[in-house]
């Protein structure tokens, strides 16, 4: 029986404790008006609750580098910070049914100092039932794949004044040409991030959360022009320097990088919102609602927010940004409303209205949140979707309509309908194409901006089980020997000559252009789980783990199904290593999804179908909202 299946016919029997949730709670009062007193009561309500475990998860001891002397001051712990004596964990407890005790669970997830013996002795003492599936797998217990990531990971870490801040890009012992992989690049650190807090090791997400929103204000130039307030940086470094006049005593600085010295000069759209999305992962995890109810963190939310929701020229509810601005951040034709910026723009917004503080002066931003969040929904559920059904439509379009009843609004040609997609398209299932624009629809499929449409609740339920059920039917062309492809198909000949400036880094399925990427596991790992279709997850952790250790943990894998290393790939790249830690916790822990899923708001339901009905295309009869919304 395959890992699979195992995990399928377990996840029917398994029994999952409540987690920790403040969303409804703070829903409620984004709207009520209460006060901040009530939100620490509600919070403190939550951390009295029985039912939830509180563990020893002191993950710290030797991250791989010792620490840089300076002056400044250690940040305070979480557990100091919340008072619960050393630990101050709510991650859910998991049992076998009728087989493991609260005491044995708890034992086995005792990890104290990081310590790899330690580690060991706890996995002695716990009797993990034989008639598991998931023990009899693999996924109940470590492997040695996950021994050697976590150690991998933990000799990534960063240091800044004795307290680790992040993790590097890549630690490749066989290359000398650093470039700026030895950077903690935001987008970077987010399956790194979400791999500690699965662990219980909250200080370092706490301080790179701080830290990096220090960032946000430093003043940021690129040829006399400065970037609007509330940009974060792609990346920094901590570099120790001198002290003046003092011999031998050093400090540390952060040198950030907001696309100055980026190849391209690109500005990171993406950086904020991760750290948006990580920010609400933190509370939910840690149970520490302190961190985001702080002045200067509800401060960096708000300037986030209105740099994404500033008014511009644009028509449409999309955000509107430049080829290079998220993780493919070379030339690869994504300018525009790239899919994937707008399915973590939709996210981030959610998550940002979770933990706003409820204060006067948000009204205003909130009611442009909300308004916003209706628009891009309806906008990408409608327009950017495609199936069957679908591209049977587009192909008996009518162009050049001049109304305000146009049914092809953006004017599409039908021959921009690519041939592969029709022989491709399976009967069941769709996507949610890569870009739109006037009299242009970007058909590839791009992983990334699918699975976290799935996530984020952007696309329906339906369409989210299409996504999935189109990633099993071709299975052969965004898994293959390596998951995941972040594109498909890849750019060749003339189009990718034009598109990439012949780029030789994105040449057909390399890199960025049909390239292999094994950190997306985590990513499809919390779409799979959301869905309830764990078993798609494990197929493909399944195929990664088979060889990714071997290849010593590469960044990403060439040619169509995967199987060579990619040419200029690092080795011991970060996120490759925390993807298959995430994807692989998650899956024996699928609860805790929960602090990176998004539920969908009844509000935006309702607000959905009465846009939907006004749409001249359609009228299908649905019941009318009983409120009135400004899109």
């Amino acid at each position: 029986m395959s890992i699979s299946d195992m995990v399928l016919q377990f996840s029917s029997r398994v029994r999952l404790l409540p987690t920790f949730d403040h969303g409804d709670c703070c829903r409620s009062l984004g709207f009520s008006g209460a006060s901040k007193q009530l939100l620490r009561s509600r919070r403190e309500r939550y951390l009295r609750k029985p039912g939830f475990l509180r563990q020893s998860w002191d993950f710290h001891g030797k991250f791989g580098r010792n620490p840089s002397i300076c002056r400044c001051q250690r940040t305070d712990s979480v557990s100091e910070l919340l008072g619960l004596g050393g630990n101050g964990s709510l991650l859910p407890e998991i049992t076998e049914p009728g087989k493991a005790t609260r005491e044995e669970v708890k034992e086995k997830r005792l990890v104290t100092n990081g310590s790899s013996a330690i580690r060991e002795e706890a996995k002695e003492k716990v009797s993990v039932t034989n008639g598991s599936p998931l023990a009899s797998a693999g996924f109940y217990k470590e492997t040695t794949t996950e021994d050697e990531a976590w150690e991998l990971l933990q000799a990534a870490v960063v240091y800044y004044c004795g307290s680790p801040v992040g993790t590097i890009a890549a630690n490749d012992p066989t290359d000398p040409n650093i470039l700026n992989y030895d950077q903690v690049f935001i987008r970077d650190f987010i399956p790194s991030g979400i791999a500690f807090l699965l662990k219980g090791d909250y200080d370092i997400v706490r301080n790179f959360l701080l830290h990096t929103l220090q960032l946000q204000s430093w003043e940021k130039t690129i040829d006399c022009h400065s970037p609007g307030q509330g940009l974060m940086p792609a990346s920094f470094k901590v570099r120790t320097v001198p002290l003046d006049g003092e011999d031998g005593a050093t400090e540390d600085v952060l040198d950030p990088d907001f696309g100055e010295a980026a190849i391209g000069r690109v500005a990171p759209v993406d950086s904020g919102l991760w750290w948006i999305i990580l920010l609400r992962a933190y509370g939910k995890c840690s149970g520490d609602l302190s961190v985001q109810e702080r002045v200067d963190v509800q401060t960096g939310i708000k300037m986030i927010l209105k740099l994404c929701l500033a008014d511009g020229f644009d028509m449409f509810p999309t955000l509107l940004v430049t080829d290079g601005s998220c993780m493919i951040d070379r030339r690869m034709g994504i300018h525009g409303h790239p899919l994937e910026i707008q399915a973590l723009f939709y996210s981030a917004l959610l998550c940002a209205r979770e933990m706003l503080a409820p204060e006067d002066g948000s009204a205003d931003l909130v009611r442009a949140l909300n308004n916003r969040l209706i628009a891009l929904s309806f906008h990408i559920r409608e327009y950017y979707w495609v199936d069957m059904k679908k591209l049977n439509e587009i192909y008996r379009y009518k162009t050049e309509e001049y109304s305000y009843d146009a049914v092809n609004k953006f004017n599409i040609y039908p021959d921009q309908i690519p041939p592969w997609l029709v022989e491709w398209m399976p009967g069941r299932g769709g996507y949610l194409i890569g870009n739109l624009q006037p009299a242009h629809m970007d058909f590839r499929f791009f992983s990334l901006g699918n699975v976290w449409s799935v996530v984020s609740s952007l696309a329906t339920r339906e369409q989210s089980e299409a996504i999935l059920d189109l990633i099993e039917a071709k299975w052969t062309d965004l898994v293959a020997e390596m998951p995941v492809k972040i594109c498909y198909p890849a750019l060749e000949g003339e189009e990718w000559r034009i598109i990439t400036g012949s780029d030789p880094k994105n040449t057909p399925w390399s890199y960025h252009n049909g390239g292999s990427w094994p950190t997306l596991l985590w990513q499809l790992t919390v779409a799979c789980i959301k869905m309830n279709r764990l078993e798609v997850a494990a197929k493909a952790v399944e195929v990664a783990e088979r060889r990714i250790s071997r290849d010593r943990w590469p960044e990403y894998y060439d040619t169509k199904k995967g199987r060579l290393v990619g040419k200029q790939a690092r080795l011991h790249q970060t996120w490759s290593i925390a993807g298959i830690l995430v994807a692989k916790l998650l899956l024996r822990n699928p609860q805790a999804a929960k602090m990176l899923t998004c539920e969908e708001d009844a509000e935006l339901v309702s607000a959905f179908y009465c846009m939907l009905d006004a749409n001249p295309k359609r009228k299908r009869g649905r019941r009318r909202a009983s409120k009135s919304y400004i899109v």
